[in-house]
């Protein structure tokens, strides 16, 4: 099986054009004009001059793969990135959970750092990621930097970073959508979501459910998901604006498949983000001011104690508050230069409750402060032929003290088609409360981690740009890793020393008339020490064909040498979409998707297999 995926696979690379085009990939939300891409809002700093590899998934790459989650989107399209997963029932949190995400092999503990609109979703105290709550119904597109991005977004962004960009109204009037599917395993999906526009003012909201049985017997799972938002552009200048965010989840879980009978253990998670800003955007200058709030609450029955379910159930309640203020202005011509400020305020409690009489045992209550400033300066040379671009951050911390971010690099366009990059970089991640505070390992004389991070890009357009190749080489040599080893006859975490990743990183696409796209990737990761959930290969290929109101797509992804607790796995996964589009009033689609259609087994989380094929059928309507 993974010959014939490998034999596809290289017929695609060698045939293909990226879906990245100018500076960065290119997404329905940008357009691209030869070199150069407009993106809507102000950011921290000007996207498409920074010599780091960056890549945007937009709107209709999300849409048309019909998942209700992005995360199986993003692995899909950007090489290097893996997701760990349970299956069809959701990712969950606490024991049997899935959605630790490694970029170039650098992941779990939350050293990848996601955000919605510029928020940092700083990790609940028990330091897991929350996977569940990145829905594809209230993202516009996602910006995703591989490899280290602490200089404009400090701890936390030491193996990348992954922002959502929410959905915006961009239509006058009313305009929305409502989309249902349901399928394998008793899982339904539901969506809608609606906008308008008028002048200078834009509203959205929307929604989202989702439920399902699971693969196995006490694997249940349910979302909720909503999403809401205002802005007003007070001039072609200025715009203001606020959105809230609120997610709950529950995820039972049966325990592995190695216990003699299924165990009846669970999680719930309620979320919450919001956020006020003021932007403003001139030529000369561009930038804005964000406070935001998140917060959340875990309520979990886990694990066993001498064969026996736990008497009492885990709590915990955290938060992430903050502001941050950024500017980039243009002092001279081909010069851009960024500088801005971060305050961010975290923490939060943990405690025990005896289920028999809901007696409260306190495990931990900190927070930690963080502030920061940075500048970045990027210089055109040459009639912008070459691209110089260096910065520093320098973040304090009420807990290690201070940390100093260089970033240094360039962009070398010896032709309109073709682009060379170089940067080298400097991530780091703060040691969180669990770490820190939490369990018997807690150690709070941590250090952050760090990492050093090399990186070259090559990236050629032929054939009026419809086939574009690009290839990325790295070097990442990293310290004071974060383990738990054995101190004294006891677990301990401990900052154990160095650790080194390289790799290579390959994408293309070929687009065929109007009907035809291939594309793929392709990502090689060595590395000295032994990281689970990170395969040393990873293959993704796409044919897609639409003639007239029909659009068909089938894809492999292929791994092999991937890491679990105590295994190794290869597997190749065959995937198949159709969709008809009919025209009344309103476009009407309706479509049936298959995963894992050859029925592979595999596991990614020890113990946890994987469904086997599943289908899901559905259908979208957008007024």
């Amino acid at each position: 099986m993974r010959f014939n995926v490998l034999i596809v696979a290289v017929f695609m690379i060698t045939q293909a054009r990226s879906i990245y085009a100018g500076e960065i990939q290119v997404a329905d939300t940008t357009r691209s004009l030869g070199e150069v891409v407009v993106v809507e809002s102000a950011a921290k700093a000007p996207v498409p001059l920074l010599p780091l590899d960056v890549k945007i998934v937009g709107s209709t790459t999300i849409d048309n793969s019909m998942e209700s989650n992005l995360l199986p989107v993003l692995q899909n399209h950007v090489p290097g990135m893996f997701v760990t997963e349970r299956g069809i029932a959701g990712y969950g949190v606490s024991g049997g959970a899935a959605g630790s995400v490694s970029i170039r092999g650098v992941g779990g503990g939350n050293k990848v750092l996601f955000l919605i609109d510029g928020q940092p979703q700083w990790a609940g105290v028990f330091g897991h990621s929350l996977p569940d709550t990145y829905v594809t119904n209230d993202v516009q597109r996602v910006e995703v930097v591989s490899g280290p991005s602490s200089l404009l977004y400090g701890s936390g962004a030491m193996g990348g970073s992954v922002n959502l960009i929410t959905r915006r109204a961009t239509e006058d009037g009313f305009s929305g959508s409502v989309r249902a599917m349901g399928g394998s395993y008793g899982t339904q999906k539901y969506g809608a979501r609606v906008g308008y526009k008028r002048h200078g003012l834009r509203t959205l909201g929307a929604a989202s459910y989702e439920s399902s049985d699971g693969s196995r017997r006490g694997m249940g799972y349910w979302l909720a998901n909503q999403y809401a938002s205002v802005s007003y552009d007070f001039s072609k200048h200025w715009e203001a604006g606020a959105n809230v965010m609120v997610t709950e989840t529950r995820a039972d879980n049966p325990g592995s498949v190695e216990l003699d009978r299924p165990l009846e253990m669970w999680s719930k998670m309620l979320r919450t983000t919001a956020s006020v800003y003021v932007k403003n955007r001139y030529d000369v200058s561009s930038g804005g001011i964000q406070a935001y709030y998140n917060w959340g609450k875990h309520d979990i029955d886990d694990g066993l104690r001498n064969g026996q379910p736990r008497d009492y159930l885990f709590h915990s309640k955290d938060y992430n508050m903050g502001v941050t203020m950024y500017q980039t202005v243009k002092p001279w011509d081909g010069n851009d230069l960024s500088a801005g400020v971060d305050f961010k305020h975290w923490g939060g409690k943990a405690y025990n409750t005896q289920k028999a009489d809901g007696a409260e045992s306190p495990i931990v209550d900190k927070h930690v402060n963080e502030i920061a400033g940075y500048a970045m300066m990027q210089q055109a040379l040459f009639h912008n032929v070459l691209s110089l671009n260096a910065g520093v951050r320098l973040e304090y911390s009420s807990q290690f003290g201070n940390e100093w971010i260089p970033q240094a690099g360039f962009v070398f366009r010896p032709l309109s088609t073709s682009r060379l990059k170089f940067s080298y970089g400097r991530g780091f991640r703060s040691p969180n409360i669990r770490e820190l505070y939490m369990y018997a390992p807690r150690n709070p004389d941590l250090k952050p981690e760090s990492m050093g991070n090399y990186e070259v890009e090559l990236r050629q357009w032929l054939m009026d740009s419809r086939l574009n190749m690009g290839m990325s080489l790295y070097y990442i040599k990293g310290d004071n890793l974060i383990q738990s080893i054995m101190v004294d006859d006891a677990m301990k975490n401990v900052n154990t020393g160095k650790f080194t990743n390289k790799g290579f990183e390959l994408d293309a696409s070929y687009s065929i008339g109007r009907e035809w796209m291939l594309t793929a990737n392709y990502a090689y990761l060595h590395t000295d020490t032994r990281i689970v959930g990170a395969p040393k290969n990873k293959l993704f290929g796409e044919v897609a064909y639409s003639p007239g109101r029909w659009q068909f797509s089938v894809d492999v992804m292929s791994i092999w040498g991937l890491k679990t607790e105590s295994t190794k796995e290869d597997y190749a996964l065959l995937n198949a979409r159709a969709a008809y589009s009919l025209d009344f009033r309103n476009p009407l689609t309706v479509f049936v998707k298959g995963e894992n259609l050859t029925a592979t087994r595999y596991e990614i989380n020890y113990g946890f297999p994987m469904p086997k094929a599943t289908v899901m059928v559905g259908a979208e309507w957008k007024f």
